[in-house]
């Protein structure tokens, strides 16, 4: 996207084109809509929560095969595209040289990668400790994933949304 933004005019004078509003603004709709199905879909009871399947599998894959897993989900995810999407057209949109543009969306890979990151640094320098923590933070993740992931939709898909009208109001 980053590479399609700039020559396709996402900047017009220092501002984002129209185009990138609107794309804000439908990217922000579908995650609106995104958060709201997740919601619905939210187990009444935490405790009748389920891990998603490739969640469980993580326990008995080789590192090789977690990497590749991880490079999979985050490649294909359908979740992970209309943020992706929306970061660079934001880069592309900004008027930037094309080196500030390379250094900003190494800022958003970085930013968006702690979340791996964090649990890896537990687990490389917790020792025997970081077993019992990474549990009970897989305990966590699996009875409060769906709401948490509605809740984090609904609110990019508002700044999203909000961003997608600043732009066509403007």
């Amino acid at each position: 996207m980053l590479a399609i933004a700039s020559p396709a005019g996402a900047s017009a004078h220092k501002e984002p084109a129209t185009w990138v509003g609107a794309l804000k603004l439908a990217l922000g709709l579908f995650l609106l809509l995104f958060g709201a199905r997740q919601w619905h879909r939210r187990p009444k009871d935490p405790s009748q929560a389920q891990l998603p399947k490739w969640m469980g599998a993580i326990d008995h894959l080789t590192p090789i095969k977690v990497f590749g897993l991880g490079l999979a989900l985050a490649a294909l995810n359908a979740k992970n595209a209309p943020l992706t999407i929306a970061a660079a057209a934001s880069i592309g949109s900004a008027g930037l040289p094309v080196g500030e543009q390379i250094g900003s969306l190494a800022i958003f890979v970085l930013v968006a990668t702690l979340g791996l990151l964090a649990p890896l640094a537990v687990f490389l320098l917790g020792g025997e400790r970081s077993k019992t923590r990474l549990g009970s933070w897989k305990d966590w993740a699996a009875q409060n994933n769906v709401a948490v992931m509605a809740v984090l939709f609904f609110v990019l898909g508002l700044k999203l949304l909000g961003d997608g009208i600043g732009i066509l109001t403007s």
